[in-house]
């Protein structure tokens, strides 16, 4: 294990979701879809997002689950019906909820949100106090997935939370292990901006699509980084990988997202370049997480260690899986590109 690696452990020691909260936020789920399963034409609950997937980062915020409905006994709401949203059923389960949930939890309350009620709890664990977001869905007359409503909008989506979650922990043990550590990276880098570029979803499903197996988390990390930046400046889309919903949307435009894309590649790179370098990869690694101050700027030789690494020297064929020149880094994208076999285009320049 190379100086990377050691960084990237201490970045995930920051960034994890502590134990307790954590804990606490899967029982308060729990919970709640048991009374839930109690309500009427429920067909079943199911837990989503990144309780389900394990890649809470600190602090612990909301977990996500749903209702699954049968639509026999709602025969108005979604599109298989009359198109009416659930506003009034969201209301009804909150009755439910509310003094059930109050039993274990007196300072509970449940209000609706925008897929349906929103449970909150009263009851902090330390300083966090996690709540509970369940999804109204509805079974589809033909098609995977189920509808999920959107109550400020009045509308229906086709989504497949459940199918979700078995995509994104699928795979061997240590496949799944690395790609839950890349995720949870990838969301500490993207929380650094007042403005995140890509929703935990967009980055859970690069991390699905690129990371291979015997991947480490650094070589993981760059992969992602690399590949989602060429796709985002290629205007590829990135498609729902349960093919149900939309295509998968950045949160801000195409070429602010490439770019941070882009100079979190050249960072992981040239860290992975440098890896028996502890300062090297330190200030390379400082392009990628400081902005979060999840890794300190060096206090020896920033400046030279810096301009050693700004492009002069070539990226071996050895850091990115293949065999041959070394190549020198890119402009719009990074020596990585070709990890896997995946060579673009124009960028590269060989040595």
């Amino acid at each position: 294990m190379g100086f990377t690696e050691d960084n990237l452990n201490d970045i995930r020691r920051k960034i994890d979701a502590q134990p307790a909260p954590l804990a606490e936020a899967r029982r308060r789920l729990n919970l709640t879809r048991s009374i839930a399963e109690r309500f009427h034409g429920a067909q079943r609950t199911y837990a989503s997002g990144s309780l389900a997937q394990h890649t809470f980062i600190h602090p612990v915020g909301d977990g996500d689950g749903g209702v699954v409905l049968n639509r026999t006994f709602y025969p108005k709401l979604g599109p298989d019906g009359l198109g009416e949203t659930p506003s009034e059923t969201a209301t009804e389960l909150c009755a439910l909820l509310g003094p059930a949930v109050r039993e274990t939890y007196p300072g509970a309350r449940c209000t609706t949100s925008k897929r349906g009620p929103k449970l909150s709890f009263g009851q902090p664990v330390g300083d966090q106090d996690p709540t509970v977001d369940l999804v109204v869905a509805l079974t589809r007359k033909e098609g995977a997935g189920l509808w999920i409503p959107n109550l400020e909008a009045d509308t229906w989506e086709a989504s497949d939370p459940e199918g979700h979650v078995k995509l994104f922990t699928s795979g061997g043990a240590s496949e799944k292990q690395t790609r839950r550590r890349t995720v949870r990276l990838l969301k500490a880098w993207n929380k650094q901006w007042d403005e995140p570029g890509f929703s935990s979803h967009n980055l859970t499903v690069w991390a699905w699509e690129f990371i291979e197996p015997r991947m480490g988390v650094a070589m993981a990390v760059a992969t992602v980084f690399s590949k989602a930046a060429i796709r985002v400046r290629s205007g590829e889309a990135t498609l729902d990988p349960a093919r149900v919903s939309p295509n998968v949307r950045l949160l801000i435009d195409r070429s602010r997202a490439e770019k941070r894309l882009r100079t979190a590649a050249e960072g992981m790179i040239e860290a992975l370049e440098h890896d028996d370098d502890r300062e090297a990869v330190q200030a390379a690694l400082f392009k990628v997480f400081g902005r979060g101050g999840y890794v300190q700027a060096t206090t020896t030789g920033l400046a030279g260690k810096v301009a050693a690494l700004g492009g002069a020297a070539p990226v071996s064929t050895k850091t990115v899986g293949l065999f041959g020149a070394g190549l020198r880094p890119w402009k719009w994208c990074s020596g990585l590109d070709l990890i896997r076999g995946f060579v673009p285009v124009s960028g590269l320049v060989p040595a």
